[in-house]
């Protein structure tokens, strides 16, 4: 799940509104190209994996573009509120009112990416299934956005909104945090577009003290079951 609408700098209407399918079908036939932050999460699990065979969980995978970019050596599967054609290693799945579950099925990595900004309430509850989801030693990635930037842009829907240090606190109940690594860093508060500046932040995983607080736009936080 995420957004390209038009960003504005307050906070959301209805904080406590949470999206449903009729939303979310049309909303991520965005994301059916490959966009930056899905190349470098490919990047990110492939790095992780090591080369092994690794059974994947996207969470909130929206028309599932993340898979094409993925070595074969990754058991692709995925789950969202509006999936828009039907495989099978696809679940269509309203994960915010039902359990995380995918046939019973353990992961070696679960990826949520732009999921937690529209969890709501219902934080905590999730952090606590995804790493029942996990094998021992797996991995879950999680993105975030940095609402720390120097120029933070909150959009209309989001309904979860915390300082990284309050999301980080959070995810530690149930996870052992790894590593954090931005997604990007951008003044802006943009993803980047400039062929090179692009090429840069897709390899770049180093948090910079007093630099990726302010200009990171979002971070991976890779984590470990407790």
């Amino acid at each position: 799940m995420d957004t390209e609408s038009t960003a504005v700098n307050n906070q959301p209407e209805n904080p406590a509104q949470y999206h449903k399918r009729e939303f979310w079908s049309q909303e991520n036939q965005k994301y059916a190209t490959r966009h930056y932050r899905l190349e470098k999460s490919a990047r990110l699990i492939a790095g992780v994996a090591a080369g092994r065979h690794a059974a994947l969980l996207d969470l909130g995978c929206g028309p599932a573009a993340l898979r094409d970019a993925l070595p074969g050596t990754i058991g692709y599967h995925g789950i969202d509120i509006a999936i828009q054609a039907a495989a099978p290693y696809l679940i269509e799945h309203d994960f915010l009112e039902a359990p995380i579950s995918f046939a019973g099925q353990h992961f070696d990595i679960v990826l949520a990416q732009g999921v937690f900004e529209y969890m709501g309430d219902r934080q905590e509850q999730k952090f606590a299934e995804i790493a029942a989801l996990l094998k021992e030693n797996g991995t879950f990635i999680v993105t975030y956005v940095n609402f720390g930037h120097r120029e933070p842009r909150i959009y209309p829907i989001y309904n979860n909104i915390q300082q990284p240090a309050q999301f980080r606190e959070s995810l530690s109940q149930y996870f052992d945090v790894v590593k954090i690594a931005p997604v990007s860093h951008n003044w802006s508060h943009s993803d980047p577009n400039r062929y090179l500046v692009k090429k840069a932040n897709m390899h770049f995983n180093l948090t910079i003290p007093f630099v990726s607080s302010k200009l990171a736009v979002e971070h991976y936080y890779i984590c470990r079951p407790r």
